[in-house]
């Protein structure tokens, strides 16, 4: 069948029609004529893959990557990298589009370079899981990778048994002056849970006295990581989530404190190791944070040290119904929930609590817009929306909403 793609939609496929019916189609470009193969037929829509192209986008390149269309990573490499970003963008807007919120003049793109920007990788049994198979490639280098892990790579290629077997998390970074950091998960067999070995002294378990909701816990340097970023130096636990673009981040959270006016008192919802909040130590006289995993607070406790906050290791849900009313008003709030967006209690409380400023990040366009729509109709005005753009070469789309209380 031959078809010409209309747009690319999110997931990174384009999106054509046969007859009608949608088609979406892996690695083509909006804009191109294609002989495709009908893969999976579903009641509303189709599945297809590319037989040959007919009439290629001006767009299209070669991909620099020997692994591309195996690896389970990138999957707009074959794309110009300046047209990637307006793709991403435009897929930003139709999402928030979809929920009734036109942000066509309202958006910017923060960027960093597009090879050789991600510091934080994960390998199984030694190599990268093949796309939707449970195969596994040995790689020699990664071209989204810093160097620091190239270096790893390219030094074990030839003698894969130096790798790890079972899953291992590397960390190298321009932005640290340690070394590449490599771990592997230990399981705690009484509770399933990744159990912490990373951090301050070996054992030295970390208390927060004036804390009544944090219980403290176990960490160890071999699975601590410090970088420095915008002259604040962060650890945190290499197997748990930190950004992996710092190019990126760095210029994300200098924004954010650029955005924010200053004040008394800013809350920092799902905090995680606190790299946000010691950056809004800045601007604000007291930063109260809100992050349920407490192995991830006991890393935010050593980046904040010194500092004027205060930790609550609760979600968010059991904050805003325990905690959150007997705190002083807040002037200003930032918020990174996970990809599933803000819980529905915390963003029932935010709706109602007037707090003058909202940044809300996301990592998924889709809850992101969702959560704004509901701010949006509880009287908060969206000014501004950047897309972030952490993961070049990918369909990955990560934002940040500046939200006004009317």
């Amino acid at each position: 069948m031959t078809i010409i793609t209309d747009k690319m939609v999110f997931g990174g496929k384009s999106l054509g029609k046969i007859n009608g019916k949608n088609v979406f189609i892996p690695y083509a470009i909006p804009g191109e004529t294609l002989d495709i193969q009908i893969t999976e037929e579903k009641k509303d829509y189709d599945n297809a893959e590319i037989k040959s192209i007919i009439s290629p986008s001006p767009y299209r390149v070669e991909p620099a990557c020997r692994y591309y269309g195996k690896c389970g990573g990138c999957n707009m490499m074959h794309i110009k990298p300046e047209f990637q970003k307006e793709l991403r963008s435009s897929i930003l807007k139709d999402i928030f589009r979809q929920n009734g919120i036109d942000i066509t003049s309202k958006t910017q793109i923060i960027s960093g370079p597009d090879f050789n920007y991600r510091a934080r990788f994960q390998l199984n049994d030694g190599g990268l899981s093949q796309r939707k198979s449970n195969v596994v490639i040995p790689i020699e280098e990664c071209l989204c990778a810093e160097s620091k892990v190239n270096e790893y790579l390219k030094s074990t290629a030839q003698q894969s048994c130096l790798r790890p077997a079972g899953r291992s998390h590397l960390f190298g970074s321009s932005f640290s002056d340690e070394e590449l950091k490599i771990t592997f998960e230990e399981k705690n067999e009484a509770s399933q849970k990744t159990k912490i070995t990373g951090g301050g002294q070996k054992n030295k378990k970390l208390k927060i006295k004036e804390n009544h909701y944090f219980s403290g816990t176990v960490a160890s340097p071999e699975n601590t990581m410090t970088v420095n970023l915008g002259g604040h130096k962060l650890s945190f636990d290499v197997r748990g989530f930190f950004q992996s673009n710092l190019f990126v981040f760095e210029k994300v959270c200098r924004l954010i404190t650029e955005l924010l006016p200053g004040g008394k008192n800013i809350l920092d919802m799902y905090a995680g190791c606190g790299s946000i909040s010691a950056f809004l130590t800045e601007k604000y006289e007291n930063v109260v944070i809100v992050e349920h995993n407490r192995d991830a607070l006991v890393y935010a406790e050593q980046n904040l040290a010194g500092k004027n906050h205060i930790s609550y290791g609760l979600s968010g849900a059991n904050f805003v119904k325990n905690c959150a009313a007997s705190l002083p008003a807040f002037d200003a709030c930032t918020i990174d929930p996970p990809r599933s967006g803000m819980e529905k209690e915390v963003c029932e409380w935010l709706c109602k609590s007037k707090i003058p400023l909202i940044l809300s990040l996301s990592c998924d366009p889709a809850t992101h817009a969702r959560d704004c729509a509901r701010l949006i109709s509880a009287g908060y005005v969206l000014k501004q929306i950047y897309l972030l753009d952490f993961y070049p070469n990918t369909s990955h789309i990560e934002s940040l909403a500046v939200l006004e209380a009317d």
